[in-house]
């Protein structure tokens, strides 16, 4: 079964979240526009919400390939 699927320009400009410091940046941007009342509180709340797990599926890749270096390394170490 084919559903047609209308695509819709984004007027939202890109966020870069490559770093665990833009994600942060990011949180504190929501906190700022949350307490200036740009934004709904209940709106911050889900935007800080998804860039919390943002932010952990950020630091668990970190860690992994920190990791995946260290056994590289320590296998060489061994030869």
């Amino acid at each position: 079964m084919h559903t047609d699927t209308e695509v819709i320009d984004d007027p939202t400009p890109r966020i870069n979240l490559a770093t665990s410091e833009d994600i942060r940046r990011e949180m504190a941007k929501v906190y700022r526009e949350t307490r200036c009342n740009k934004i709904l509180p209940s709106n911050g709340t889900k935007l800080v919400y998804m860039l919390i797990n943002i932010l952990k599926a950020y630091e668990v890749t970190e860690i992994e390939q920190r990791l995946k270096d260290l056994e590289l390394a320590h296998l060489e170490g061994a030869k």
